[in-house]
């Protein structure tokens, strides 16, 4: 399969990171770098090509639709974005896709399968299916590998989380929109605002509470619809 070489350029490290670890689990996508500012990629790209750039709009000293206007022959575009505003500006310039902050994997998915596919299909799922079963989470300046099989349950604990493993428990610095946009869609929901669970590890529910692994957690009212759709 030829590799679709792309760049990141968006001055917010977390989307950076998340973006990243997108990236890093479809196996068509090949990240050459990625940049906090498009003077910077302006500089690598005069020596460097792309197939396929990444694209924030609210940039610092060069937005990201000026930056746009700059290139006499752009690969694709996908703009990444917190402001729809900018939607129609941004598909006059023919941008391939427009992801509004913030999306999940299988949103990413679509968009980046309009690439590959020239716009006619997403991505098939068996195409990513088994290329990444891990998640390497910052745990007291260690960064520690947590498979997903392992995973039981996540509970919010205000600016950190704890990760109940099968094993063990681990209890990192981030939020719960941070965890399950590194989560895949399929294995695991989100049943609270301050839960999220292993579909995998699930042994009964009512309208109330769902058990997992011995360990009763409530489902949220606005969170049933999940449920019953499972």
């Amino acid at each position: 399969m030829a590799k679709i070489n792309c760049i990141i350029i968006e001055d917010e490290p977390l989307a950076t990171k998340i973006l990243s670890d997108y990236i890093l689990q479809v196996p068509f996508l090949e990240l050459q770098a990625s940049f906090k500012n498009a003077l910077l990629a302006t500089e690598y790209l005069r020596s460097n090509s792309t197939d396929l750039i990444f694209l924030d709009i609210h940039l610092p000293k060069l937005k990201g639709m000026d930056f746009l206007k700059t290139l006499s022959r752009p690969p694709a575009v996908i703009v990444t974005t917190a402001y729809y505003q900018y939607a129609v500006e941004g598909f006059d310039l023919n941008v391939t896709d427009y992801l509004l902050k913030p999306f999940g994997f299988e949103r990413f998915l679509v968009a980046v399968g309009k690439v590959k596919t020239g716009g006619n299909e997403s991505p098939k799922l068996n195409e990513i299916e088994g290329k990444k079963d891990f998640i390497f989470i910052n745990i007291q300046k260690k960064k520690v590998k947590i498979s997903f099989s392992e995973i039981v349950y996540i509970e919010s604990q205000r600016e950190y989380i704890k990760i109940v493993t099968t094993g063990k428990q681990y209890v990192p610095k981030m939020s719960t929109h941070e965890i399950e946009s590194l989560l895949p869609a399929n294995l695991f929901k989100r049943i609270h605002r301050s839960f999220i669970v292993s579909v995998s590890k699930i042994e009964s529910y009512t309208a109330e509470i769902i058990e997992v692994n011995g360990a009763s957690i409530p489902i949220g009212r606005e969170y049933r619809g999940t449920i019953e759709n499972l």
